[in-house]
């Protein structure tokens, strides 16, 4: 349980000022009397005083548990002298790329320039670097020699062995190694963030950190090493992009798969030319009341006032906030273990749950805000639907290795019940000032459909939609939805027809708008005329369809990598092969057929129909 300084952590909402948040300059330290704060902060997102963005999460954190923490949000990376704002921290630089890898909110799936970054001032694309982890600990190491550098969020938690990268189209050490940080936090922080900091306290050098859970720590001598790790194969050997390094590559993520839970996981030691990274055991998962403590923690659920002036856009504030402001976040984790989520590597599938008592209060506090209009926007997490382990064994034996618990063979022990999330959603709907409970988080429609109880599933339809309901069947065939580790075309198709039941019974009139995939691994032009011929039939033809995304930390992304699924093995004792859409312009064909319907996509449809050598098929979906 966390030990935390205040009795009181709850902040009421009146005038806020700059006094009410983190400091993030140094006139803030000169007002509060801090000669040096314990930690400095650097961040690749605008600094949000909300607990769904990790610089204010853990920065809170810390400050309960009595650390002084100073926040550097969106640094000019070009001027050595802003990482020099707050003078050297007593403890550490600690470094976050952001929410999202720096890549990834840089550059689209096709690797074109975005043009707005939502967790910026004003939107505005272009302050955060590529690669952005690496670049800070750069300008940091040359503001200040031998300063402890420690680094985390999702950018270092998801590459923190070696990765392929998909924007240089090649296989990266560990980011550890590349950045030149002493110690890298994985995962989700608060565990680890706590222990380390006490060890720094201590005067434990972070480079000499190596026993706590959630870290991934180095050294170049191998007697460091603790007997019981597992190998990895060595970065030189599955970094050669030939056939054999590729299906290593595909053998060195299964290993690491199979290794991501608390309890049954393993440390894990990869060589990388001369040193060894080591990666300790995932943290455990929060309790309810340590999750509940940590968000009620007294953040202001503003962005800085700082961001108030426009931006060079002439935009104020931080577009991400207003897609979390009137939100809840009610669990962590996902036992869904979707292909091309990277969920599992970094929340991992064990499901943490916050409190009906703690989301109450804070949905209290909610409608006290002078902007609220009598809706909460959400009441989710990774997957809305999930408020509870998969099933009884994983509290003490983890989550299995080597078996799904979801996916188009569900795992006969997941336990299936809505009960404490309807009984949660009906005590919000209650509220006073509450007008309508929303949910736009992930719906895992196949565990909907496996839960013979039918009461959350006409709550939803009666109470929680807003004319209409997003679930992602991501494709059509089964081959490709196997490899996605998601559920059968057919469980879509009655779900589908389920929904329209309950809607007709209830006497409402609300959509389905299903969310698809192109150019996943395993799907090749045949996959997506069977999708578009699907699309045809129903009548649907979706406005955005997702282009595979390629991020690192992915089991997709390991498959379009290398070419391999790492979880079948055939007969002659390799990996089995799957096709993989390459190149911009399969991509694009299969994105054409999947939105068959728009004109300008007519010529690349009967390309993709005459190359799949199917041209009867351009007047059934062109109709002409």
């Amino acid at each position: 349980m966390f030990q935390f300084l205040s009795a009181s952590l709850l902040r009421k909402e009146k005038n806020l000022n700059s006094s009410d948040f983190l400091p993030v300059s140094s006139q803030d330290l000169i007002e509060r009397n801090i000669n040096q704060v314990d930690f400095v902060f650097v961040s690749g997102d605008a600094y949000v005083d909300h607990p769904s963005f990790a610089a204010a999460l853990l920065g809170r954190l810390l400050e309960a548990s009595g650390y002084t923490v100073g926040i550097l949000a969106q640094p000019d990376w070009k001027n050595v002298e802003e990482f020099r704002k707050f003078g050297q921290p007593k403890l550490g630089f600690l470094v976050s790329a952001g929410a999202m890898d720096s890549m990834v909110s840089n550059y689209t799936a096709n690797n074109k320039p975005r043009s707005e970054d939502v967790y910026a001032h004003g939107g505005v694309a272009g302050h955060r670097p590529d690669r952005a982890t690496n670049i800070y600990v750069q300008a940091i190491r040359q503001a200040y020699k031998g300063v402890n550098v420690i680094i985390g969020g999702i950018e270092a938690s998801l590459r923190r062995t070696s990765h392929y990268d998909y924007w240089s189209n090649t296989v990266k050490r560990s980011i550890l190694l590349d950045s030149k940080a002493d110690l890298l936090l994985y995962g989700m922080g608060e565990h680890s963030i706590l222990e380390v900091a006490a060890l720094l306290r201590e005067g434990v050098p972070a480079r000499q950190i190596r026993n706590v859970r959630g870290t991934c720590w180095y050294t170049s001598r191998k007697e460091e090493i603790p007997e019981d790790a597992i190998w990895l194969p060595a970065f030189q050997d599955i970094s050669k992009n030939t056939e054999e390094s590729r299906e290593l590559f595909a053998r060195s993520y299964l290993t690491q798969e199979q290794n991501t839970d608390a309890v049954n996981g393993k440390i894990l030691v990869e060589p990388a030319d001369t040193r060894f990274v080591v990666q300790m055991p995932a943290s455990l998962p929060l309790t309810t009341e340590e999750f509940d403590r940590v968000y009620e923690l007294p953040f202001t659920r503003r962005w800085h006032p700082m961001y108030d002036e426009p931006a060079e856009n002439n935009k104020s504030g931080i577009p991400a906030l207003s897609e979390v402001k009137f939100s809840l976040t009610s669990c962590r984790g996902c036992f869904g273990a979707c292909s091309f989520c990277a969920i599992t590597f970094h929340q991992g599938r064990r499901i943490q749950a916050r409190s009906h008592e703690s989301l109450i209060e804070e949905a209290k506090r909610m409608t006290e805000d002078k902007d609220f209009k009598g809706y909460i926007h959400d009441v989710g997490g990774p997957t809305a639907n999930f408020r509870h382990d998969a099933c009884e064994k994983q509290a003490k034996a983890g989550t299995c290795p080597n078996r799904d618990c979801m996916g188009v063979d569900p795992c006969p022990n997941v336990k299936v019940d809505h009960t404490d999330y309807v009984s949660l959603l009906r005590k919000l709907r209650e509220l006073p000032k509450v007008k309508k409970v929303f949910i736009r988080s992930g719906i895992r429609f196949d565990y909907l459909m496996m839960d013979k109880d039918k009461t959350f599933f006409k709550e939803l339809v009666l109470h929680h939609i807003s004319g209409q309901l997003k679930v992602a069947p991501e494709h059509v065939s089964d081959n490709v939805l196997s490899l996605m580790r998601k559920s059968t075309h057919k469980v879509y198709e009655d779900f589908a027809r389920e929904y329209e039941k309950t809607n007709r019974d209830l006497g409402m009139k609300q959509y389905l708008v299903p969310y698809y995939i192109a150019g996943h691994p395993g799907a090749g032009l045949n996959e997506a005329i069977e999708t578009a011929l699907y699309l045809k039939k129903t009548g649907f033809v979706p406005d955005q369809v997702q282009d595979f995304y390629p991020t690192p930390g992915s089991l997709a992304t390991a498959m379009y990598y290398t070419g391999f699924n790492p979880h079948r093995e055939g007969a002659d004792g390799h990996l089995e092969k799957v096709y993989v859409a390459r190149g911009g312009h399969e991509r694009r064909l299969q994105r054409a057929l999947l939105q068959f319907n728009k004109r300008e996509n007519a010529n690349l449809v009967k390309e993709a129909l005459r190359t799949a050598g199917r041209p009867e098929l351009i007047k059934v979906l062109l109709g002409r």
